[in-house]
């Protein structure tokens, strides 16, 4: 069985915590407690796992998700909640805005801010689809464009993220086996023993230091399994700013979720 190293994680806390989670998706009038009151984003999931009741943010769904160990009391999970709604609604209110993919809207790709344009045509046999100095050219038939969009998107970050890898992996005299591009929810990459890459498409979105310090991140592991004081130098080693490209993706890598989800 191949063993992964502990991967970089969009939202490590909330990885954590949904470990042997099983989250109840009833109303959350539950056991006859009004949360929905206190926001109708908080979200309430029981943990076998869990020791004591926490707040996780989750960027991605936009939801904050209240979890409380098993046997815990509803009353008190409610008062619990109800004590922290200030901090509940304060990070919901202070996610960015998502960001659809179509017509007009700009996204950060390769680190350079580009506007959506499409162009509709119904005789179009199939969807075009340029990346230009400004912009994202959409030449196409379909009224919603927004999935092709997405498969561009992943196939440009997948030759991106693939190019940059081997690059890095070649400075280290390390082989890279494979390098896979999907859509994680909570990690930004992971790499196995045999040398096999994994990156979230959405580093696409990513400032450039930050996409290469991810890159980095994972090709580092090709020379040390584990986050040790040796691994750490040769991640540096690999950055282009390594201070600036972790402390942004610690701090802001949620923000990636934003992108070609429709306005809630």
């Amino acid at each position: 069985m191949k063993r992964r190293v502990k991967p970089l994680n969009a939202e490590r806390a909330r990885a954590r915590s949904g470990q042997n989670l099983f989250s109840f998706e009833q109303e959350n009038g539950w056991f006859g407690m009004p949360f929905a009151e206190i926001s109708p984003r908080l979200k309430l999931s029981v943990s076998d796992r869990a020791k004591r009741m926490a707040l996780r943010l989750d960027p991605r769904n936009r939801l904050v998700h209240l979890v409380v160990p098993k046997r815990a009391n509803m009353r008190t999970a409610y008062l619990f909640a109800e004590q922290n709604k200030e901090w509940i609604r304060e990070k919901l209110r202070d996610l960015p805005r998502q960001v659809p993919f179509r017509d007009g809207e700009i996204l950060p790709i390769l680190g350079k801010d580009r506007r959506i344009v499409v162009l509709y045509n119904p005789a179009l046999k199939v969807t075009d689809i340029q990346l230009k100095k400004d912009e994202l050219l959409v030449l196409t038939n379909k009224p919603d464009p927004s999935a092709r969009i997405k498969r561009f998107l992943m196939e440009l970050a997948r030759e991106k993220l693939t190019e940059l890898a081997l690059e890095k992996a070649s400075l280290m005299r390390r082989r890279l086996e494979d390098v896979q591009v999907k859509d994680t929810r909570s990690r930004w990459g992971s790499c196995t023993e045999d040398a096999r890459i994994s990156f979230s498409w959405r580093l696409i979105f990513a400032p450039s230091k930050s996409f290469d310090y991810v890159v980095a991140h994972e090709c580092a592991h090709l020379v040390h399994m584990d986050h040790s004081e040796n691994f750490w130098k040769v991640c540096e080693r690999a950055c282009r700013d390594f201070e600036e490209g972790k402390d942004w993706m610690h701090k802001n890598g949620h923000s990636l979720m934003r992108f070609g989800a429709l306005p809630s």
